[in-house]
């Protein structure tokens, strides 16, 4: 008998070029393009196999879901789902771990890099037609910040955090890296271990990489805040709730640091009262790091290969327990 599949939210990993043919080979699939709360147990009473990116399983939802077998989370987070409740009731969670490394590390950059030069900024100043005004065969009207030579300091040093570090010393970048897991570091990258205190200290640009718990939460608050350089920069293209918006705002509006650059917030999408919103030089942009078409059709595939492993009794990129 065929697997039968329900997609919870799919429009945003297919907003219309990234085909679900993978996807369909495996079983009778039924796409959602977005479900509410109250709709999802309706939707999966039924199935076998339920996808999700960012539509909630929670523990509540799954006692009423006997027939679920698996749960193929379409993305690398996979706090959307109770893991616990899930193991309890014997259904495998698996992620998809590494699909937006390239993705998210250039867009990173990006950010770092518009910190840097207002490169937008420069653009509509030239077509409001001050270059043509100003008299002279250049200007500029934010101070342009060369990288070379400076710190980085990265906070979370997996996949994405790796290979920020790459371009960072391909920037000319000294890296600073802070990690709870030391032993799997990479020998391609020229950098140091340090503590995230001593990055916040030490570091002209730190940079979230680091998953989303108990501990992490909040991590950027305003003791770590005070320890930064007035001159620093700080990146989030990790979680939102990795950072207390309040500290940082205060922070910026109060010129303790130079400026930060968030794709991620504590509430998505973000709310009209986020204070990042008003802050002093604070870009922010729309959780669109992993994004790219190529790293969608990634996920697409891995989320594939996921289910496909587990109709063959092995199970791949399990993330609620050994395999289940």
């Amino acid at each position: 008998m065929a697997s039968r599949i329900v997609i919870l939210d799919g429009a945003t990993l297919n907003p219309g070029d990234n085909p679900w043919t993978p996807i369909e080979q495996l079983g009778d699939m039924t796409l959602h393009a977005a479900s509410a709360p109250a709709e999802i147990i309706d939707r999966l009473k039924d199935a076998d196999v339920a996808i999700t990116n960012k539509a909630r399983l929670t523990a509540a939802i799954l006692d009423q879901l006997p027939n679920l077998k698996f749960i193929a989370v379409s993305a690398t987070g996979h706090d959307c789902v109770d893991g616990g409740a899930a193991a309890k009731q014997e259904i495998p969670v698996a992620n998809v771990p590494s699909y937006g490394t390239p993705s998210v590390a250039q867009f990173t950059f990006a950010l770092l890099l518009e910190l840097c030069h207002r490169v937008a900024l420069h653009d509509e100043a030239v077509h409001a037609g001050e270059w043509q005004s100003c008299g002279s065969f250049s200007f500029w009207k934010t101070p342009q910040i060369e990288l070379q030579g400076s710190t980085l300091g990265v906070i979370g040093f997996g996949r994405i955090g790796q290979q920020v570090a790459r371009i960072g010393n391909a920037f000319g970048m000294q890296i600073l890296a802070a990690s709870r897991h030391r032993q799997n570091a990479p020998n391609d990258v020229s950098f140091e271990w340090a503590t995230p205190d001593e990055i916040a200290s030490r570091a002209d640009v730190v940079t979230l990489h680091c998953s989303l718990n108990e501990n992490s939460k909040e991590m950027i608050n305003r003791d770590f805040l005070s320890q930064m350089r007035p001159s620093a920069f700080l990146l989030n293209t990790s979680r939102g709730p990795l950072i207390n918006e309040v500290a940082l705002a205060e922070a910026l509006n109060d010129n303790q640091l130079a400026g930060a650059a968030v794709d991620v917030a504590s509430v998505e999408p973000i709310t009209d009262d986020n204070p990042l919103l008003t802050a002093r030089n604070c870009l922010i942009t729309p959780h669109m790091a992993w994004s790219s078409l190529a790293a969608r059709r990634r996920m697409m595939q891995i989320t594939a290969d996921n289910i496909r492993n587990f109709q063959a009794g092995t199970p791949s990129n399990i993330v609620n327990g050994d395999g289940l």
